[in-house]
C-alpha cells in the first residue's frame, strides 16, 4: 500500500522513519487520530497547514482501496 507514493514518505532521517505526508514532518496517522476524535479534515488542515487537502483526500482514497482489496480477499474482516 502506498509504496512509491507521493502522498506518504518514510525515511530514517525524518521522524525516525515514521510515515509522514510527503514534504512534511506530519505523521500520516495524525490524520486518523483527528478523525477518530471527531475532528474534521478542515480542523486537521488548520493544525497542519503544510499538508494539502489533495494529500488528505488521496490518502483516504488509497486506504479505502486497500481496505476494499483486503475485504475482497478475506471475507472475515
Amino acid at each position: 500500500m502506498l509504496k512509491g507514493s507521493l502522498i506518504i514518505t518514510r525515511s530514517p532521517e525524518i521522524m525516525g522513519g515514521t510515515p509522514v505526508f510527503a514534504g512534511t514532518r506530519v505523521p500520516a496517522m495524525r490524520l486518523f487520530e483527528y478523525l477518530k476524535a471527531g475532528e474534521s479534515i478542515d480542523d486537521f488542515l488548520d493544525g497542519f497547514p503544510r499538508v494539502t487537502r489533495e494529500q488528505v483526500i488521496a490518502l483516504i482514497e488509497e486506504v479505502g482501496k486497500e481496505l476494499a482489496g483486503r475485504v475482497a480477499e478475506d471475507e472475515t474482516l
